[in-house]
């Protein structure tokens, strides 16, 4: 059968996207674009905010225009947590977030029957759980979306952490983490598979090994990984909870020399009020420590960060607090968001909603000292080598990126998956051009 996958949201989706791939190609189906015409489309969801919900629902009637007679299936976060607007939308499947491949089982079963149950009326299969009772890590095997050359691997699900604004807690549940050993497995398989950049992947990575209560945690699995993995095979870190990083944590992460010095340390708010009411655990004073000590232990790492602007109740002088302390903290790149109202959570019943225009004009004042704060990242770094592992041509120039995230590109013969020391001769946008 030709099926077809559509994926939204964060690098978890995109990681069982990548295993659901695996699996229907070894099942001896056949993968089209989502633009093509297909038996089957599956649309993993994202529900991180409201405008994800609605490109969710766009997404899935777009397939049904596409093919009337396709069998759809939706799994992902918006298919956990409100399962019956995605029932309203003519699907054939809902799964959530669990049961990857018995999903995969469902989606083959209707392929076959799909004419005689629609005949029927019968209403879609519906296999959603209840997240919070989640108690096991489901293992699925790690490698990358298909024509990738970075492979995923994703160490841990679930968050416990249950932030104001955010609804992912009950779409993922607890804290469930892979262990050492399994990691270290799956890790020789992807470097006996040639990948040559493993990302390590979680809904909370930081929170990695919490629920074992048995001493170990985070570091522990990136030296595991790291030692697993063949010589030349870098390691990048996903989102990283700002007291992740102690003393402890970058002595023994700048021993390892294939872990890439790039951390997105999550933010959200550089206001102290404004993160009490998001209910962050820290505070700038702690999440500078944290820049601080990545600074003293990697020379120029890149920290990039999120920030969410137009929180109910930011008033303007905590919004320029927060610029200022984005300026101090001189961010290698940032992700700004508009605070979206997210039904069921605290702070969507809080007063003092920000009105649109004002959200918008603030995410435009922090995206210009964003790019300002970037470009001068950029330009320390003209003039000087650095390894860049290519990935994909473009209009003639091969697109790469070095350890610290810069993003990279040069003129140059096939290149894909290889990594070559590059001389970086000028910043063009948010890339840096340079030559071999």
């Amino acid at each position: 059968m030709k099926i077809a996958i559509y994926t939204l949201g964060c690098k978890v989706n995109q990681y069982e996207t990548q295993a659901m791939e695996a699996e229907l190609l070894a099942r001896g189906h056949e993968l089209v674009p989502f633009e093509e015409r297909a038996d089957g489309y599956i649309i993993n969801t994202c529900t991180v905010t409201a405008v994800s919900d609605k490109k969710s629902r766009q997404v899935i009637r777009r397939a049904r225009k596409e093919n009337p007679e396709a069998v759809i299936g939706v799994c992902g976060c918006y298919a956990q947590t409100s399962p019956e607007a995605v029932r309203a939308l003519e699907v054939d499947l809902i799964s959530g977030t669990a049961g990857r491949m018995a999903f995969l089982d469902d989606l083959e079963a209707a392929l076959e029957d799909r004419r005689a149950a629609r005949l029927a009326g019968e209403g879609p299969r519906m296999t959603v759980d209840d997240a919070l009772r989640r108690r096991t890590f489901e293992v699925l095997p790690a490698g990358g979306l298909e024509g990738r050359t970075r492979a995923m691997l994703k160490v841990e699900d679930g968050c416990v952490n249950f932030c104001s604004y955010c609804v992912i807690p009950y779409a993922r549940g607890p804290i469930r983490s892979l262990s050492i050993p399994e990691a270290e497995e799956q890790c020789r398989r992807l470097g006996e598979e040639g990948y040559r950049e493993v990302v390590l992947t979680g809904i909370e990575i930081s929170s990695w090994g919490a629920e074992r209560r048995d001493g170990t945690g985070l570091i522990d699995l990136i030296e595991a990984v790291c030692r697993a993995l063949p010589a030349g095979t870098r390691v990048r870190l996903g989102s990283l909870e700002p007291r992740t990083i102690t003393e402890e944590f970058c002595r023994r992460a700048a021993a390892l020399p294939n872990l890439c010095p790039h951390f997105h340390l999550s933010m959200q708010s550089g206001c102290d009020s404004v993160l009490k009411r998001m209910n962050r655990k820290y505070d700038t004073a702690r999440y500078y420590e944290s820049v601080t000590l990545l600074r003293e232990y990697f020379d120029r790492p890149g920290i990039t960060t999120d920030l969410i602007v137009g929180f109910p109740g930011e008033r303007e002088e905590e919004f320029r607090s927060t610029l200022d302390f984005v300026e101090r903290c001189a961010f290698s790149a940032m992700h700004i968001f508009p605070y979206s109202r997210r039904a069921g959570t605290p702070a969507a019943a809080m007063a003092e909603q920000v009105p649109n225009a004002v959200k918008e004009d603030r995410a435009h004042r922090a995206g210009a000292l964003a790019r300002r704060l970037e470009e001068a990242y950029l330009d320390s770094w003209v003039g000087e080598v650095l390894p860049v592992l290519f990935e994909e041509e473009r209009e003639g120039l091969w697109r790469g990126h070095a350890p610290n995230y810069v993003e990279v590109l040069v003129p140059g013969a096939e290149l894909h998956n290889v990594e070559r020391p590059v001389r970086l001769l000028r910043r063009q946008g948010s890339c840096l051009v340079g030559a071999l």
